[in-house]
């Protein structure tokens, strides 16, 4: 792990001092018992992909949580909160850090963004025409108008408000982080953004967590077949 030795995080394992049980939720899920159990090294870009209820996007928020960013999303300015749905497992987690890596970031929570984006109007300046933009349009104008923030992105399922081509713009976005020295973790649905140059690609799922190349991705092949032959899967729909 030397070469990564200034990544904002190197590592995340659980927390020596504060031990979660494994049989209390999130650690009956299995990518976060494995997380606990086996620790996670990281490199400058980790995506994670599975279905629905997988535990990608509890483990995307823990790292938030743990690297001292807003639960519901934002720099390590923002402090507002709504209704917490976030799990406790910021507080089970340790990361290791790069000697002297950035301890800035932002995180991109799809769900809870247009409660932070609220927040970012009540403030004023910049951010407070997000509203009037289209969904899509506002994901991209925060990711921008924040990418001279060096250290930690995080971003949960952004294609939720996205389009191919909005999906390739963020792909852009986050290639010149990652090239200003930023890392990157990103949970998502998407193959085009699966496609991010560079990342390290984990399924997510009953088994755990599981290293896999773009062409084995479950979520890859599911949409090749889809697309050549979209009546395979349309017809078994009552």
């Amino acid at each position: 792990m030397e070469e990564f030795s200034r990544l904002p995080v190197r590592r995340i394992e659980e927390h020596r001092r504060a031990p979660l049980a494994r049989t209390v939720w999130p650690a009956t899920l299995a990518p976060v018992r494995y997380l606990l159990d086996e620790g996670l090294d990281l490199g400058p870009v980790t995506v994670l992909v599975g279905d629905n209820g997988a535990g990608k996007s509890t483990l995307v928020e823990a790292i938030a949580g743990a690297f001292g960013l807003n639960p519901e999303g934002g720099t390590h300015s923002a402090r507002h909160a709504s209704r917490p749905t976030e799990s406790p497992l910021a507080e089970h987690l340790q990361l290791v850090r790069g000697a002297g890596a950035s301890k800035r970031g932002v995180f991109l929570r799809a769900e809870t963004m247009h409660s932070h984006f609220t927040y970012l109007e009540s403030l004023g300046g910049g951010d407070a025409g997000l509203h009037e933009q289209s969904h899509g349009e506002s994901f991209l104008d925060y990711i921008t108008s924040r990418a001279s923030i060096a250290g930690l992105w995080l971003l949960d399922e952004p294609e939720s408000a996205l389009s191919l081509p909005g999906c390739l713009a963020l792909i852009g976005v986050l290639r010149e982080a990652v090239a200003a020295g930023s890392q990157v973790i990103l949970s998502t649905h998407s193959p085009i953004l699966a496609a991010l140059p560079g990342a390290r690609l984990y399924e997510v799922g009953e088994w755990g967590l599981h290293a896999s190349s773009y062409d084995d991705l479950r979520l890859v092949q599911d949409w090749r077949l889809f697309l050549d032959g979209p009546e395979r899967f349309l017809r078994h729909i009552d």
